[in-house]
Formats: structure tokens, sequence, C-alpha cells
């Protein structure tokens, strides 16, 4: 195990990418609604916290008081944090300019100013989605992730899934762009029996990872990802 890693602070998915994630490195967390990719977001947001680091939330979706009461939720003692270790901001992504600019511009200057070593985006497919066409799509993402990797600080991003393909994300961009990609996913044996959630590490880069598909359970507390265990 690398000793030099960004640990998520869910032992089992840690373990599953050797120690954690690589400093400086940006993953994609991908899932179809109810498969907590914002818990896993928060998790990983959290363990940063508590080691002391800066912290930044991005949300396209929910308003801060919303994430804030996440953590509430989770039993985390949050407010002792906020605007020392915690920065949660809401963009709107329905203003196009607004949103391209507070994103593209203003969120790199932020992490600079703030020192944040742990980022954020939730979900980046809001921000895919303002984009009129693929090509514009594709370049302009391209850009962001290569503003990302010169900030020098580990990011997290999250996707809906594409609607006829669970393994991929909505624009089948995102996964390509990132230096880790995890799907999430419902595993249902039959149509008579229980649901279960499944988490797989498709791609790491510069690391070795497990390639097993494992169940994991989400808590009201904490993630549970069942290492040692099979999907059945």
């Amino acid at each position: 195990m690398s000793l030099n890693r960004v640990k998520v602070g869910i032992d089992g998915l840690d373990q599953m990418m050797d120690g954690g994630l690589v400093p400086g490195s940006i993953t994609a967390i991908i899932g179809s609604y109810g498969t907590g990719k914002t818990s896993f977001a928060l998790q990983f947001l959290w363990s940063g916290v508590l080691l002391g680091e800066h912290t930044i939330y991005i949300s396209l979706e929910e308003r801060e008081e919303r994430i804030y009461e996440y953590m509430s939720q989770k039993g985390w003692d949050y407010k002792q944090y906020m605007n020392q270790f915690i920065t949660v901001l809401k963009l709107d992504p329905s203003d196009f300019n607004l949103a391209i600019s507070q994103i593209k511009n203003e969120l790199p200057e932020l992490i600079r100013s703030l020192g944040a070593s742990r980022v954020v985006i939730d979900p980046i497919s809001l921000f895919e989605d303002l984009f009129e066409s693929n090509a514009m799509r594709r370049q302009e993402m391209f850009r962001f992730v290569e503003v990302l990797h010169d900030q020098q600080c580990t990011v997290v991003m999250t996707s809906e899934t594409d609607q006829d393909n669970p393994y991929a994300s909505r624009h089948n961009l995102i996964e390509y762009l990132c230096d880790t990609v995890i799907i999430l996913r419902y595993v249902r044996p039959s149509d008579l029996t229980e649901v279960h959630l499944a988490l797989e590490v498709v791609k790491m880069r510069l690391s070795s990872h497990s390639r097993e598909i494992k169940p994991y359970e989400i808590q009201q507390d904490q993630i549970r990802v069942h290492s040692e265990a099979n999907v059945f």
C-alpha cells in the first residue's frame, strides 16, 4: 500500500484503492438515483475536515443549508468547522453565463485563496448539461479538468448515469477525463429478492486497485463497503 494517499474515509473503499485516492487526482463517482453519490462525496469531504484540511463543496443541485442538514443527520459536528475548514457553495446551473464563469474562473481562484486540498462538485452532470453540443461540451470539460489539475487539490465529482447505460455517466464523457472512476449501482438478483447496492473501481490512473465488485450499505452515520464479501 502506498503511504501517500488521500483517504476517502470509507475503509473498504480505501482498501480497494491501495489505501485511498492519489493526491491531486480527479475522481468521478457515477450512479443512478438512490445509490448514495452525495453520501460518498460528503464522507470524502468530512475525512479531510477531521484532518485539518480546507475543503470546498460545490453544489449544483441542493441548497447550502440542505448540505449542512445532511451532515447533521450523520451526527457530524460541522458548525465548529464552518468558514474555516468547510466552504459550501450553491451555484445556479440555470444561468448559463454565470454558472460557466463561476465554475471555470472563480472556482480555481477560490481553491487557491482558501488553500483547499479537497474539492467536491455535486453533480458535475448539471454543468455538462449547459453545453449545446457534444463538441463544445468535450472541449470545455477538457479545459476545466486541466485547470483543476493545476490547482494541486484532490477532486471528487458526482454524476448521474446515462439513461440507457448504468455503467456510464449521463454524457459518456467525464469517465474519460477523470483519473479514477467509481461506479455505484443496484444489483437485483431477481424481481422477488432484496435489492443490493454494489460498487466497482473501474479505473484508477497511476495506481493499482481492486477490480472486484463489492457490496456496500449506507447507514445513518457511515458507509460500509464490504470488501471481504462478494455480490450474490
